[in-house]
């Protein structure tokens, strides 16, 4: 039991990020997003490094991951015995 609780309190230690590295993390992500689709707002006509500019960056970059999610989907079956319904959403 306590080699179970010391593996488990482990496994949490190392999930634990300082906030240093959180920051690098959110600078690396605006990063990619303006290497991804700052070239594109330019050529919609925003002005690099203007605040329309960063709208027009993080809007394309929301609608990316929304149409990433979209993507996504699940089946749930219940039942027994060879009597399943199966949703998929």
């Amino acid at each position: 039991m306590r080699a179970f609780a010391l593996v488990v309190l482990m496994m949490f230690g190392a999930g634990c990020v300082t906030q240093a590295e959180r920051a690098a993390q959110v600078q690396r992500d605006v990063e990619d997003m303006v290497r991804v689709y700052g070239p594109g707002c330019e050529k919609l006509g925003f002005k690099r490094d203007s605040d329309p500019w960063r709208d027009c960056v993080l809007r394309l970059a929301t609608k990316d991951s929304l149409e990433q999610r979209r993507d996504f989907t699940t089946t749930n079956c219940i039942g027994s015995r060879g009597f399943f319904h199966c949703s998929t959403f």
